[in-house]
């Protein structure tokens, strides 16, 4: 089984040395891009959800470790997002930055405030740096009066928070949507943080309301799934089931209700993540491999193994264990987890650098087509597996 030093190595030895190649000394922030031969790519955009991540990861890493060299790459991205980021004039955070911090993409999405929120109040966590959290707090508003309406969260805008109906960033599968699970789910991670932070009662009222819309709008009871994407009304708008966000949302929801403290709410949870997990183990989970397949749309599995889905799985699936060890399909969970965790050691992972494929194509060979680094390819999923699976293992 899974050992807690194994996370703690790979933590340390792999994922922090590579991520400290990004930063950037000149301009700020960490470089947008790296190539499959290892090449930065010095001049490409910074996206900001790569940046906030990165935020995230390095100031949860000096939480666990302690390390001031971590808490300075903290504090750099910290500046890089509050300076460079963040539009001062007119509230929110842009989409992408030049390489030099110049705005490229202003498009405000609501997906973007809520990693932001994220990033900060980790690092406020982390440090103790009240400017971070002031700044969570203006996102936190931006997003509670600018990107919802009376029936909950939108999706993407233009600089001016005027409506944007394109919402291809967060889109797929040849949809536009109105709304998505994903940007709730995100919204989720970030509020939750935001009250571990400071306790705001208010936050924790928007909390039950983002659980509630997961229960009521966002779960599929008859078959033990998260629908994906939405128009206006909540309609779904497609047959997709997406493995990696199901896994993912099973345990960030538990998450919710352990800081909630709620034991009405941890009941309406737990009677969600629990199918959520027992149905993705028994529709995703490849039993040759040991490894999650994607996604699956109208009935056809994509049967990628994903670099992120990889990760969220062995969290998840080890949350679902850890609920009820004692019974006989939470040793199940708890051995996928540990077996998906040697498919990554053995195949994603990248021998020459440390960092991850992008994913195993159903043949076993690696897809070598997107870079080692891009806008949505950062050390938040890895880097959290790592520091998740640690913490929780050293408990025990």
């Amino acid at each position: 089984m899974m050992k807690k030093e194994q996370f703690w190595e790979h933590l340390t030895q792999n994922l922090i040395p590579f991520w400290n190649r990004m930063e950037d000394a000149v301009y700020g922030g960490f470089y947008g891009a790296m190539d499959q031969k290892l090449q930065v790519d010095q001049e490409a955009d910074k996206g900001v959800i790569l940046n906030s991540r990165i935020l995230w990861f390095y100031s949860a890493a000096y939480g666990l470790i302690r390390d001031e060299e971590l808490r300075r790459k903290a504090e750099h991205a910290f500046r890089f997002l509050k300076e460079k980021c963040y539009d001062k004039r007119r509230g929110g955070v842009y989409w992408s930055v030049h390489f030099d911090g110049r705005p490229s993409d202003m498009t405000k999405h609501t997906y973007n405030q809520a990693f932001a929120i994220y990033a900060l109040t980790e690092y406020f966590m982390a440090t103790g740096d009240g400017d971070s959290l002031l700044l969570a707090y203006e996102l936190y508003r931006t997003i509670e009066e600018k990107c919802r309406d009376e029936d909950g969260y939108l999706e993407a805008f233009r600089e001016d928070f005027t409506p944007d109906d394109n919402n291809e960033k967060l889109s797929e599968n040849g949809v536009m949507a109105g709304r998505t699970m994903n940007t709730l789910l995100h919204v989720l991670e970030a509020y939750t943080n935001l009250y571990r932070a400071d306790h705001y009662e208010p936050v924790a009222d928007k909390l039950r309301e983002i659980i509630d819309l997961f229960e009521t709008k966002v779960y599929d009871r008859e078959r033990g799934r998260l629908q994906v994407f939405f128009d206006l009304e909540y309609h779904s708008l497609i047959d997709l089931y997406s493995y990696g966000h199901d896994i993912e949302a099973s345990w960030l929801l538990d998450r919710a209700a352990e800081v909630l403290e709620d034991q009405a709410y941890t009941r309406k949870i737990h009677a969600m993540t629990n199918v959520l997990a027992r149905q993705v183990k028994k529709h995703a989970y490849d039993e040759k491999v040991h490894a999650l397949f994607n996604e699956c749309e109208n009935g056809v599995d994509d049967k990628q193994k994903i670099w992120w889905v990889q990760a969220e799985s062995v969290v998840g699936f080890y949350n679902a264990f850890q609920k009820d060890p004692g019974q006989e399909e939470a040793q199940g969970f708890a051995q996928a987890a540990a077996d998906i965790f040697d498919f990554i050691r053995q195949k994603l992972v990248d021998p020459r650098c440390g960092e991850w494929y992008e994913s195993i194509r159903p043949d076993g060979s690696a897809d070598l087509e997107r870079g080692m680094v891009h806008e949505w390819k950062c050390p938040y999923h890895n880097g959290r597996m790592c520091i998740e699976l640690y913490r929780r293992l050293a408990k025990e």
